[in-house]
């Protein structure tokens, strides 16, 4: 119990350290670096770091994104840089909430596993799929890029995949026992999330009625649904 407890104490040490590098490399300011710490703190001690790793795979894979084709994103002034608290827990709240009760009740696995599914898709699907010309999801006409609402082929299949390697990863590290059930969760659930973000930036950000932190909560909370039902 004391050895778990250090080592547990190690990778608190580690996350502080992520903290500190994703401010400095000004991907998240001070407060968002500062509530992903607090939220991985938590996570570990109440799931366990191996969920914790599945939050920071989503992590690295989104930055890595964002970084891509920065130059034609600046000149498109698509370009995000660094994220802010908003970005976080409106991408985050609800896998943390998933996380931490994980625990007590088994079908929060799935909602866990499809709320950060969603959020990689998402993510991956706008950053990459911006160098592809898009159409609107509700009415397939063409668009520019960065449009809300907007989807592409490269965008929706660069997020299937991100939800996909999510669900690989939630299987090796034995969040999920089966898996076929991790795949099946994590690409159906991501999938899923991910069109109704599109739909609802079609939809009701476009008529300023939510902004896209309302609209990647929304988002995740679908994908954390459909996950639960497929677990």
């Amino acid at each position: 119990m004391v050895e778990t407890l250090m080592i547990n104490w190690v990778y608190v040490i580690a996350l502080f350290i992520l903290g500190i590098i994703t401010y400095k490399r000004q991907s998240l300011d001070l407060f968002g670096s500062i509530v992903m710490v607090v939220m991985g703190i938590v996570i570990i001690f109440s799931a366990g770091v191996n969920w914790l790793l599945i939050l920071v795979l989503f992590l690295v894979m989104s930055l890595l994104a964002t970084k891509y084709s920065r130059a034609y994103k600046r000149s498109l002034g698509e370009y995000e840089g660094r994220r802010s608290s908003k970005n976080v827990i409106s991408n985050g709240i609800v896998a943390f909430m998933m996380a931490a009760f994980g625990g007590y009740y088994l079908p929060f696995v799935g909602g866990f596993i499809g709320a950060i599914a969603t959020a990689t898709a998402d993510t991956l699907a706008s950053e990459i799929g911006i160098l592809q010309q898009p159409r609107l999801i509700t009415t397939f006409q063409k668009v520019d890029p960065g449009t809300d609402g907007a989807v592409s082929v490269l965008g929706t299949a660069v997020g299937m995949i991100g939800a996909l390697i999510i669900g690989i990863a939630a299987y090796l590290l034995g969040v999920i026992t089966n898996p076929l059930s991790a795949i099946v969760v994590s690409v159906v659930s991501g999938t899923v999330g991910c069109f109704m973000d599109s739909f609802l930036g079609a939809t009701f950000e476009r008529a300023n009625m939510l902004t896209n932190e309302h609209v990647n909560l929304i988002a995740t909370i679908t994908g954390a649904i459909v996950g639960i039902l497929l677990i």
